[in-house]
């Protein structure tokens, strides 16, 4: 299979329950059909229901794998999709902020949608980078020492990392090919 991200493994990562359906489909999606190979990895290797609006059950989705399985090193990019009740669990899932902190600490891109960055706030990845998210983070990233800012996609290299940040699914084309363009080089 062609494409521009041939050859490149992309890992999105998940809890079990309140994952936004088109914050995990939708890159997933873009990404496969640039030939990457993407592996979603969950809290427990068991389904994933994802939700819509963060209000109505939506499909349930098969992972790959469980969070504890996986390594930064086998991996070219973390994706880290939202959903409130997804990332409010990730944030404090012990495995979720070592993988977060290895991606940054290998200098490995990490692309967050919506909630998600809640993940990079308790990861301590935060300070010094420029991002966006859902509205009612703004807060809380300033707090963490991030500059906020309202625009669909924000893509920070401060530091040895790059961190592409998008505020909700309306933004995720753009994420999605931002998230691309950051892989080509």
């Amino acid at each position: 299979m062609n494409g521009k991200l041939n050859g490149k493994r992309i890992l999105i990562i998940s809890t079990n329950y309140g994952v936004e359906r088109d914050e995990i489909l939708e890159p997933l999606e873009a990404l496969r059909a640039q030939a990457a190979t993407v592996v979603h990895a969950a809290a427990h290797n068991q389904p994933v229901q994802t939700l819509l609006r963060d209000t109505a059950t939506d499909i349930v989705l098969s992972p790959d794998t469980d969070l504890s399985s996986v390594s930064a090193d086998d991996f070219d990019a973390l994706v880290i999709p939202g959903g409130t009740i997804n990332a409010d669990n990730l944030r404090v899932d012990a495995n979720a902020i070592a993988l977060a902190r290895a991606f940054a600490q290998s200098g490995k891109p990490i692309a967050a949608v919506c909630h998600a960055p809640w993940l990079l706030v308790d990861a301590g990845l935060v300070p010094g980078k420029r991002l966006t998210s859902y509205h009612t983070l703004r807060a809380d990233l300033q707090n963490a020492g991030g500059v906020w800012v309202n625009e669909a996609v924000v893509k920070s290299s401060t530091g040895s990392w790059t961190l592409i940040t998008s505020r909700d699914p309306d933004d995720l084309p753009v994420f999605s090919r931002t998230i691309t363009d950051e892989l080509v080089g």
